[in-house]
């Protein structure tokens, strides 16, 4: 690409150059108008971004695939330790407070840890070179290793739902509430280091999963803190406090959610940001021969984008056709950095269609 002097080609008449390429790349994802319905501001806002934060879908974070893999296993290996360190803690205050409330917060923090174990394997199945089963790859492990994690979050809230009913039937006492308050404070620390740290590597490397388990996390900090208000409540004489909280806790998980199921169905789905098509025709269009840019697709495969487009070239000639192609596949991949593949077909007159790809 580079040493390329572009003169501007038909339909591109008083464009700008910024690049040496005969481009002007828009990186900024606030050039291209994104179309997401998220709440903003207010309560509502507030609750949305920090329990369903947007991946960004990001194009040009981490460029090598290998790299935004060992990314991602290096983010569930660092939490995972985070939440068994959080783990024996509280363990050791459940030895001496006796309470089944921590003894459940402990467990399930300790579940939590292992849920990092699928998603791992999924990075790790996803460097496995395509073949001819899978000829995409194994990305979409990753997706399906979210959707488990998800079941596992609901699972947790209806146990947590459960837990809280039962304390209604048969109230417990609890021991040194004073503990009790120090353990959930723990476990809320503990998790909700681990969800700014799996949401943040998720969003930079375009992980949908990942960032699906940092509100996981998320989700789990605050069920500790429920721990921490129950205790509260018994110190104030209102020990009724404590299953009311976390009946409210595990509705609000349900609830929240939907917002993270929605999110790696769409994945599955083959969903993409309009921004990204926006990026990609962009740069299609501003290569020189390039007349006009049809049928741009996009779609994620784990956290790397693959995808293709049919361009309308100003030449007759299939060989120019062709070199046109590659370059202009060339460009989308200067402009979208973790894009693994996008194949560019001409369209030249009447001749047949000539494919042109770059890696």
């Amino acid at each position: 690409m580079t040493g390329h002097d572009h003169e501007p080609g038909p339909g591109h008449h008083g464009h700008e150059h910024g690049d040496g390429h005969g481009h002007e790349h828009e990186h900024e994802h606030g050039e291209h108008g994104h179309s997401h319905a998220h709440p903003h501001g207010g309560v509502r806002g507030f609750l949305y971004d920090l329990f369903v934060p947007h991946t960004h879908d990001s194009a040009d974070s981490i460029d090598d695939a290998m790299e935004a893999s060992s990314a991602g296993v290096r983010a569930l290996q660092v939490s995972m330790t985070v939440l068994l360190a959080t783990t024996v803690l509280q363990a050791v205050i459940v030895a001496f407070t006796g309470s089944i409330a921590l003894l459940a917060d402990t467990i399930h923090n300790f579940a939590d840890a292992l849920t990092a174990v699928p998603l791992w394997i999924a990075f790790v199945l996803g460097r496995r070179a395509a073949n001819r089963r899978y000829t995409y790859g194994y990305g979409r492990a990753e997706d399906l290793a979210g959707m488990f994690n998800v079941f596992v979050v609901a699972l947790s809230a209806v146990v947590a739902g459960w837990q809280a009913v039962d304390r209604f039937v048969d109230p417990r006492p609890i021991e040194n509430p004073w503990l009790l308050v120090a353990a959930g404070l723990i476990g809320f620390a503990g998790n909700e280091a681990v969800a700014i740290y799996r949401i943040r590597v998720g969003q930079r490397i375009g992980s949908a999963a990942l960032v699906a388990d940092g509100v996981h996390a998320r989700l789990d900090g605050f069920t500790s803190l429920s721990v921490v208000l129950g205790a509260v409540g018994v110190l104030l004489g209102f020990p009724i406090a404590d299953p009311i909280i976390g009946l409210l806790i595990s509705v609000s998980i349900m609830v929240l959610l939907w917002g993270t199921v929605k999110s790696i169905g769409a994945r599955l789905m083959d969903a993409i940001d309009p921004a990204l098509v926006s990026r990609a025709q962009h740069a299609l269009e501003h290569t020189t021969g390039v007349e006009r840019v049809r049928d741009v697709r996009l779609r994620w495969v784990g956290h790397r984008l693959t995808g293709s487009a049919t361009v309308e070239v100003a030449v007759d000639a299939l060989h120019d056709a062709e070199h046109i192609a590659d370059h202009a596949a060339e460009h989308v991949h200067e402009t979208m950095g973790n894009i693994d593949e996008f194949t560019v077909t001409p369209a030249v007159h009447a001749h047949a269609p000539l494919g042109g790809s770059a890696r």
